[in-house]
């Protein structure tokens, strides 16, 4: 009897698993060549603003990667990712530098890479846990091999949160400077990019000494650059 309901849980163990790996690929593969309508970080922005009194707010408008000012994918990677062409979705050294700053200061720092915030932003919910980061390294390991590096920013650009119920740089672009993100110039973009880290809270318009500091740094790391080959 015990044999028997031991076989019956593996067998659906094994099937949970199957099923775990067959439905994630194939959602990876789907959105290489589709475009993520929506994530739950939006819905659930969403929800937050309902219950806040306010009207329901996804404003978010693709735009392709090559119609995206060159400014701003180079903002995106002086601000979030340095190395974003060269790794292979994790920067160690990065994490390992975030890890020693946060066992000395009460104000925790990421050191994800432009390839696990995407992985985050489109595939999972938000929140922290040990669980949620395995298996976020486990969806930056499969865009990055299903993914080129030119379709992980394309998406991250298109995702990312940028305000109180904006999301992606076109949408920014047009709700901070009213244009197009194909024609950000490379202080736009950088002023854009310096408030990823908590776009609820700052603005690229109105910035606190703070967030100009960024900035600044911002378009610094952009000169420092060299060729960004997608």
């Amino acid at each position: 009897m015990k044999s028997g309901l031991l076989k019956l849980i593996l067998r659906i163990v094994k099937l949970v698993v199957i099923l775990f790996f067959g439905i994630s690929i194939f959602w990876v593969i789907f959105y290489r060549f589709v475009n993520p309508p929506v994530t739950w970080l939006m819905i659930t922005r969403g929800f937050e603003r309902k219950s806040a009194g306010k009207d329901w707010k996804i404003d978010k408008q693709w735009i392709d990667f090559d119609d995206i000012a060159d400014p701003m994918k180079r903002a995106a990677v002086a601000a979030e990712d340095q190395k974003f062409l060269d790794h292979f979705g994790f920067d160690f050294k990065a994490m390992e530098k975030a890890i020693d700053k946060n066992a000395h200061s009460h104000k925790l720092i990421g050191g994800s890479t432009i390839s696990q915030q995407t992985a985050k932003n489109v595939f999972l919910w938000p929140g922290r846990s040990y669980i949620r980061k395995g298996i976020e390294a486990y969806f930056t390991l499969l865009i990055e091999i299903f993914w080129s590096k030119k379709r992980i920013m394309e998406v991250y650009l298109n995702e990312i949160e940028m305000g109180d119920g904006v999301y992606g740089v076109e949408a920014a672009s047009e709700t901070y400077y009213h244009k197009s993100a194909s024609n950000l110039t490379r202080h736009e973009a950088a002023a854009i990019a310096s408030i990823w880290p908590d776009p609820l809270k700052w603005s690229p318009t109105n910035p606190s000494d703070y967030v100009r500091h960024r900035q600044y740094l911002i378009r610094k790391n952009m000169r420092r650059l060299g060729p960004l080959d997608f």
